[in-house]
């Protein structure tokens, strides 16, 4: 599929989770092709970071659940935090082992999974919908019934792919990608590149097969799509262009990098910008 494709898929007011974490590995181009349509009002659900600063900063959300927004190297967020300190959206923040059993609920078709992480913490304050359950064992002991992250449909970007959808990432960490696309209706992959299915475990270990093709409905094959971020060993994070999305107000930046209509357009202003730098 297209990045323009995919995104035909989807709809305004759908609850929509973006793999990856933080600055890395982020499906960036299918983000991007997002924001060149005309889809709004969605609950996002990620462990956050320029994803949701692009989403907050173009006003398509509505609600946000996320243990997290950081750009990594820069702690805060910018675009994000600009957002929800004018109320642009609402905000359901959980701690990250919540949010990754809220992930394994919803992978699993279960209505929740009880945890101790966030028993006792503010969490649970700024959180008053959460519930409690006790154990109905000999302990007796009170958890926190994390609800299911359900989702219509899920963004992921991996190193490697084939045109089943099976995925593989050969970087340091799996950033819980394949829950995602397990817990979601439908999943959609972006890739550095798309090659045949024995290709997939030539070079590397079979663990690093992250994604299975019964969980993808649709690929793509976008080299470079998790730029500005990190998509390890391909490509690291493009910190110069990074601090510059950080530090430059929402409007211009989208002027220049943002208003064409497609990724390649995308990529040719930033290599324009690159140049300029050098």
């Amino acid at each position: 599929m297209t990045p323009e494709e995919v995104v035909g898929r989807l709809s305004s007011g759908m609850t929509l989770g973006i793999g990856g974490w933080g600055s890395r590995r982020k499906p960036m181009a299918l983000v991007r092709a997002l924001l060149r349509s005309e889809i709004t009002d969605l609950t996002v659900v990620s462990y956050g970071g320029p994803d949701v600063g692009l989403l907050a900063a173009a006003g398509r959300i509505r609600r946000l659940v996320t243990a997290f927004v950081t750009l990594d190297s820069i702690p805060l967020e910018p675009h994000f935090r600009a957002a929800r300190e004018r109320g642009a959206f609402e905000l359901t923040e959980l701690d990250e082992a919540m949010f990754m059993w809220g992930l394994h609920a919803g992978a699993n078709r279960l209505p929740f999974l009880p945890v101790r992480a966030g028993a006792g913490s503010d969490v649970m304050r700024v959180n008053p919908e959460l519930r409690t359950v006790t154990s109905p064992y000999e302990d007796g002991e009170e958890l926190v019934a994390v609800p299911a992250l359900r989702m219509d449909a899920a963004l992921v970007h991996l190193n490697r792919a084939d045109r089943l959808g099976n995925g593989q990432y050969l970087g340091p960490d799996p950033y819980f990608d394949d829950l995602f696309c397990e817990a979601a209706d439908a999943a959609y992959l972006s890739c550095e590149e798309i090659v045949e299915t024995a290709e997939l475990t030539k070079a590397a270990a079979p663990q690093t097969l992250l994604v299975s093709r019964h969980t993808v409905n649709g690929v793509v094959e976008a080299p470079g799509g998790a730029h500005f971020t990190s998509c390890a060993p391909d490509q690291g994070r493009d910190e110069a262009f990074q601090k510059l999305y950080a530090t430059t107000p929402w409007p211009e930046f989208s002027a220049r990098f943002l208003s064409g209509a497609s990724e390649h357009d995308y990529q040719r202003a930033v290599r324009t910008w690159q140049e300029e730098q050098s």
